[in-house]
């Protein structure tokens, strides 16, 4: 591999992601899925995220 500057953002994302000590492969899956609908971008949380949006008043382990 390169110097940081021959990096592309995904790589220089995923390289960011899994430097830490115990981090895994699935720490670099991206979270977001992009789309463009008749020139209308579109995000929305991937359905595999370990994370997800919620009610913030709410603890998320209570159902």
């Amino acid at each position: 591999m390169g110097t940081e500057d021959d990096m592309t953002a995904e790589e220089k994302r995923h390289d960011q992601l899994t430097a830490a000590p115990d981090a895994t492969e699935d720490d670099a899956k991206p979270r977001i899925v992009v789309s463009d609908h008749d020139g209308v971008t579109r995000i929305d949380i991937a359905d595999d995220a370990p994370v997800r949006p919620g009610d913030p008043t709410k603890d998320p382990r209570e159902n």
